[in-house]
């Protein structure tokens, strides 16, 4: 009788080497079976003890969102790979970025590289959306905190001149500034309370309701 993958329940989904270890309970030596699997192209590792299913094997893609929330926790996508899903920067980005307490960090894996940029505690869980995308699920920034940490992110945003800040936004940045308009506020006041560039925030503010 045919026997199922029994990875097949693991398709779309980081999973863990504890993970795939139960799916094997037989064996002796489930590490040996895991770079096996991984030897033949079944697994692909993203990090050590992290892996995917083979989209070949299991039909379904794993989601870059999802890859990146579980490669490096806690974690959530920003900065300028969420500002292009939202419409907000022109340009196509092809590092997926992210930002963690923790030190800041980058992997080059089989599916793409993956940056994150570590923030203060205090500042981190400011607009954090749990989001759902074709039954994927994974922690994002809103449009206003993507903002903000691509302001964190850079040395180089001006800070005393409101007019000097709203031409880095459309010119350097590139921003759609109609929809700046539609903006939060409040998102961003939060961020310029957490104590880390606030001029810079506080002018963000001002040209959001000008």
């Amino acid at each position: 009788m045919f026997k199922k993958n029994p990875l097949i329940q693991f398709a779309g989904v980081p999973v863990s080497g504890a993970e795939i270890k139960v799916c094997f309970p037989d064996l002796s030596y489930p590490d040996k079976k895991i770079q096996a699997l991984e030897k033949n192209g079944e697994l692909i590792r993203l990090k050590r003890n992290l892996f995917i299913v083979n989209p070949e094997l299991t039909g379904k893609d794993t989601d870059a969102r999802l890859c990146a929330n579980h490669l490096y926790g806690p974690s959530y996508v920003s900065l300028q790979w969420a500002l292009r899903y939202y419409g907000l920067i022109p340009e196509q980005v092809f590092m997926m970025t992210s930002v963690t307490t923790k030190r800041s960090r980058s992997f080059n894996t089989p599916v793409g590289t993956f940056n994150y940029m570590q923030v203060p505690s205090r500042y981190f869980p400011i607009g954090i959306n749990s989001m759902e995308e074709n039954g994927v699920h994974f922690l994002m920034a809103c449009p206003e905190k993507a903002l903000c940490d691509t302001i964190l992110q850079d040395n180089f945003v001006p800070h005393q001149s409101v007019k000097a800040l709203a031409s880095y936004l459309e010119e350097d940045l590139r921003l759609d500034m109609e929809m700046l308009q539609q903006f939060d506020a409040g998102v961003i006041r939060e961020c310029m309370e957490s104590g880390r560039k606030a001029q810079i925030f506080s002018n963000l503010i001002r040209i959001i309701q000008s």
